[in-house]
């Protein structure tokens, strides 16, 4: 017998320190006293983000006045299967207050949850959401010029940049060693000023280890997929793919993948001639990717809110990320 389909709207509600909101489950629902995001079901005819805003009314008593659709993920319980459309919402009026008599709490993200135990569905959201919005890719290019690169990347990281992946597929170099050197002087100076660098799976397995995860090109993620490789066992830490298509993304969420990044999106110098496919496009392909996504692809801090509009975590990109 097939299980019921609840499609839900749930709002990561979150104060300007990082705080975010969670809500107990009162003693007459089912999964009494877990904690969980606050939100209901969607019902015929709404939005998402009308739906959010209702059930934070009745649920709440705020009024949402700024609010982005972020992951849709699906979880199967025991009972039934639930869509869940994760939101954020950085803007409301009025204090949050238990109406149903729920328990509420503040917690902080940067340690141990201070509330439990959580609702199954609520714990990758949770984990999703402390990833940073901007991912800069590296290009150097060569030894030559690594140098001055090391000082814009300083002053990135002295700026909050805080994800940083090392891919240098067309690096002149004589040896291989010099690509490895300059691979583990990024990732000293990113752990310096508390960033994580992610390594490219176009450099050797041999250095994977070394990087505070791996980040999968489309072709290989595919191929893994398909095989049903346990990449982490080879890559601990986080695990990133690139993705250009639906099937990309199912891929990535098959390995596991804690975020992906998608494009291009807009016109970049590094796709001349090539239109990007846009953000409604973007909006599209990412509907059921049920992890974060970055948009990549003429990404700037002056496309970030276009970015969070059409879904996506955060941006991504080589150039403009450094300025």
């Amino acid at each position: 017998m097939s299980k019921p389909f609840i499609e839900v709207a749930a709002g990561l509600i979150m104060q300007p320190d990082g705080s975010l909101l969670l809500a107990q489950r009162p003693a007459d629902k089912p999964w009494p006293g877990w904690w969980e995001l606050p939100g209901g079901k969607i019902e015929p005819g709404e939005t998402t983000l009308q739906a959010l805003a209702r059930e934070l009314k009745e649920e709440l008593d705020i009024d949402v006045t700024v609010a982005t659709p972020w992951v849709t993920y699906t979880h199967e319980y025991p009972k039934n299967i639930v869509r869940l459309a994760f939101c954020r919402v950085t803007g409301w009026e009025g204090e949050p207050t238990g109406v149903e008599g729920q328990q509420l709490s503040w917690v902080k993200l940067d340690g141990p949850l201070s509330v439990g135990p959580l609702l199954p569905a609520t714990e990758p959201p949770l984990r999703w959401i402390r990833l940073p919005d901007r991912y800069l890719l590296t290009s150097i290019g060569s030894n030559n010029e690594l140098s001055n690169y090391l000082a814009k990347l300083t002053r990135a990281l002295q700026d909050g940049l805080k994800l940083v992946q090392f891919r240098e597929p067309g690096w002149n170099a004589e040896s291989e060693q010099d690509v490895y050197t300059a691979f583990k002087q990024i990732v000293e100076l990113c752990h310096e000023y508390g960033a994580r660098c992610l390594i490219n799976s176009c450099h050797p397995e041999a250095w994977w280890t070394q990087a505070d995860g791996v980040h999968l090109r489309a072709a290989d993620v595919r191929n893994l997929a398909a095989a049903g490789a346990a990449i982490k066992e080879k890559a601990p830490g986080l695990l990133a793919v690139s993705a250009h298509t639906v099937a990309d993304l199912d891929a990535a969420r098959t390995l596991d993948a804690d975020f992906a990044v998608l494009g291009h999106v807009l016109s970049t110098p590094s796709h001349p001639g090539e239109p990007g496919m846009g953000w409604a496009q973007f909006a599209s392909l990412i509907t059921d990717a049920g992890l974060p996504v970055f948009a990549i692809g003429g990404q700037s801090a002056a496309t970030l809110e276009a970015a969070r509009q059409h879904g996506a975590h955060g941006i991504a990109g080589i150039r403009q990320l450094l300025t």
